[in-house]
């Protein structure tokens, strides 16, 4: 019979059924532990991919920013009265608007507007090809005739030759041809005159010499 003090001890049942639970605990802990949901898995992708695309964005676009020249703006403006003469099969005039900087590409078979004054009559462009203002304060630019020979019209005016032979617009023709013609940029003192292929419309290249000295 056992006595008075054994009824206060715990039985050996009951004490391994509470060094089980104890051993347990941290697996139960584990399995009651939350996992990822599919929609955070994804939204998460989807908020590294969207700062992805916005950092190397901004990367390229630092990159490849630099500053527009008239020459640049000019070969733009070129490019643009090709195509649009190409597309819609019809003459594309290209003039420069002297008092606002800009290249302007007419269409030849609209129609003219009145102006504001109620007498002459003015093109609408289709598009407007400015210069950047640091570019075109002093910028001017002419239209010329092809080179002849003789080397053409030209004139000193404050130092600088500048040929006089100008012509008001250049145009664009549906074949993807063009006037022949040269462009003249006079800005800070300097002339700069770009000679511009009638057939394919780009820069017209220099010819090679085969008796000039080789670069190493």
């Amino acid at each position: 019979m056992p006595g008075p003090l054994c009824r206060f001890l715990p039985s050996f049942r009951t004490v391994h059924s509470l060094t089980s639970q104890f051993m347990n605990f941290p697996s139960r802990a584990r399995r009651v532990r939350r996992a990822f949901t599919l929609l955070e898995v994804l939204l998460s992708i989807a908020i590294i991919a969207l700062l992805a695309s916005v950092l190397i964005g901004g990367a390229a676009h630092l990159m490849s920013q630099k500053p527009v020249t008239a020459h640049d703006v000019f070969w733009e403006a070129v490019r643009e009265a090709r195509k649009t003469a190409l597309k819609s099969e019809h003459a594309i005039r290209l003039k420069f608007d002297q008092e606002k900087k800009q290249f302007l590409l007419i269409d030849g078979l609209a129609p003219t507007s009145l102006a504001s004054d109620g007498f002459t009559r003015e093109e609408r462009p289709l598009q407007q090809f400015p210069i950047p203002a640091v570019q075109g304060n002093d910028l001017e630019v002419d239209f010329l005739a092809p080179a002849t020979k003789g080397g053409g019209n030209a004139i000193l005016v404050g130092g600088v030759l500048l040929e006089s032979q100008t012509i008001p617009y250049v145009t664009f023709y549906a074949d993807g041809t063009c006037t022949a013609f040269r462009a003249q940029l006079v800005r800070n003192g300097g002339t700069s005159i770009l000679s511009i292929d009638p057939w394919t419309c780009a820069p017209v290249l220099a010819p090679v010499d085969p008796y000039a000295p080789r670069s190493s």
